[in-house]
């Protein structure tokens, strides 16, 4: 690989100008926000895997056609721990921090027993999010950080616990034309049972204007959704959501809890307490908005591993939902550093954009044996079994796609386009030692269509003597309109959020 994943990233807090060739659309007014992890070693330590690295944020503001980069790293409590010690002593997923030889009993005890009930991280390098009139940098953890969208300054620290019983909640929550937020969350052995909670944060509470009170506050649960192992929670990275409906997939990668408590005590990371179990199904769960109850039809379908939905929509009496799916979870395994410095990386299930298809109308009167997809236009079954359950096969669309974002106009409506990456080669650019990032779409505003607007995404440059640069396409042509070139060295990141001028 020509990019070194491993090298630290320098912060450019002050903003800079970039050199913008070409023209950027008058109408192309806000900020994107890109998240990642940027530190991978502290004094003589190291992070094992590329996940871990403490979070590093970019932020792009585009004005009347010009551009100011500036970067700041996540002052998280991780940090400022990590930093102080002068080592890596805050465990992430796939590396566990073990104390200084030379730390006294008790604090070895202290922490054996930090361990043993984990408190996570706050290290929040997969993306930004709002809640509320707040943005926070966010991972998987109960805890997000409050930032500065203009400055990319850390404020506040919010633990989800202190307002909703979710010791883990995702990174990509879903938000509604009034904006209100919409996430899941795992609850693990609250009251003696494990469950999936579907959390709602409203827009704008009224009565907390003015006040500094994050929006979690005033988080209402709609829906809670049994986990089959109390010790065993699925993993899930995302979920989809329709006019009508959320889709929730509780998929046979799992989370062993008796595993993690004693994995310090055993030399092992968190990460090798997930285990794929190929041989059990993925359940879909379908739950209604209006009532937040699921669904009495039971969907299901085989073992597979999805981390991004792509989107989902409603048509004739069925919920269509689009996501990227692999067969097992090797996937994880590529990103260890030590991993990415080999030229030839092992080989990892490749990704498949699957379409399933769940029909909502009564089977009443259906054969065993029938299919009960009644659309046209997709290969998708749910084909109705002796127990009453459908059990769904999914069409492939394409291979080789991730980091999967669409027109968010759109998300729940029925979608045309796609912008993604290529995990093969650069769908982006096909110049050499060149690496884009996620693309995300801006559309313009009172577009004709829904590819009416633009693509920006980051591009690492690693030829000598040249920089990265933002890169600005045509959202139908995917054709150049411009790139601004920054004075700083880009890093590989996760997830990005575009904030229009005046939101």
């Amino acid at each position: 690989m020509s990019t070194d994943f491993s090298k630290n990233a320098e912060e450019s807090p002050e903003p800079c100008k970039a050199e913008v060739k070409g023209s950027i659309p008058s109408w192309l007014q806000g900020t994107l926000l890109r998240n990642g992890p940027g530190i991978f070693s502290v004094g003589d330590t190291s992070y094992n895997h590329w996940f871990d690295g403490m979070a590093i944020m970019n932020s792009f503001a585009l004005k009347d056609g010009e551009v100011t980069h500036r970067s700041r790293h996540l002052r998280s409590d991780t940090y400022n721990s990590n930093m102080a010690a002068n080592r890596i002593v805050v465990s992430e997923m796939g590396t566990m921090a073990y104390p200084d030889p030379s730390k006294n009993f008790i604090f070895k005890v202290i922490n054996f027993l930090n361990h043993t009930v984990p408190d996570f991280t706050d290290n929040g390098a997969s993306n930004f999010m709002k809640y509320g009139e707040d943005y926070y940098a966010t991972s998987e953890t109960n805890y997000i950080r409050k930032i500065d969208p203009v400055t990319l300054e850390t404020q506040d620290k919010v633990d989800y616990l202190k307002y909703l019983p979710v010791n883990l909640a995702t990174s990509h929550p879903h938000y509604d034309k009034e904006g209100n937020a919409y996430n899941f969350g795992t609850s693990i052995a609250e009251k003696g049972k494990t469950k999936y909670l579907l959390f709602k944060v409203p827009a704008d509470p009224k009565k907390d204007k003015g006040k500094n009170v994050p929006a979690l506050k005033n988080a209402k649960v709609i829906c809670t959704v049994p986990c089959h192992s109390m010790l065993t929670p699925s993993y899930y990275h995302s979920f989809g959501m329709t006019d009508n409906y959320f889709i929730f997939l509780e998929q046979p990668l799992k989370l062993d809890i008796l595993k993690m408590a004693t994995a310090y005590m055993r030399g092992t990371n968190w990460a090798s307490c997930m285990k794929f179990c190929p041989g059990e199904n993925t359940l879909i769960h379908l739950i209604d908005r209006k009532t937040g109850k699921e669904v009495e039809t039971k969907y299901y379908t085989g073992a597979m591993v999805v981390y991004h939905h792509v989107n989902a929509f409603e048509d004739e009496g069925h919920v269509i939902f689009d996501v990227i799916a692999y067969s097992d979870n090797s996937l994880y395994d590529v990103f260890y550093l030590s991993k990415l410095k080999e030229i030839n990386n092992d080989p990892y299930s490749k990704p498949n954009y699957k379409r399933f298809v769940l029909p909502i109308q009564s089977d009443k009167g259906v054969a065993v044996g029938e299919d009960l997809v009644k659309l046209k236009y997709t290969t998708a079954s749910a084909v109705k079994e002796k127990e009453g359950k459908l059990m769904c096969q999914a069409e492939v669309l394409c291979q080789g796609l991730e980091l999967p974002r669409i027109n968010y106009d759109f998300n729940g409506r029925r979608h045309r386009f796609v912008y993604s990456n290529s995990v093969e080669e650069s769908a982006l650019t096909k110049e050499d030692n060149c690496t884009p990032s996620e693309p995300v779409f801006v559309p313009r505003p009172n577009g004709e269509s829904e590819d009416d607007g633009v693509v920006l995404a980051t591009v690492i440059n690693s030829n000598p003597g040249q920089s990265c640069f933002l890169l600005i396409l045509d959202g139908r042509t995917l054709k150049e309109l411009a790139r601004a070139y920054v004075k700083v060295a880009l890093h590989k990141d996760m997830h990005g959020f575009f904030i229009p001028h005046g939101n």
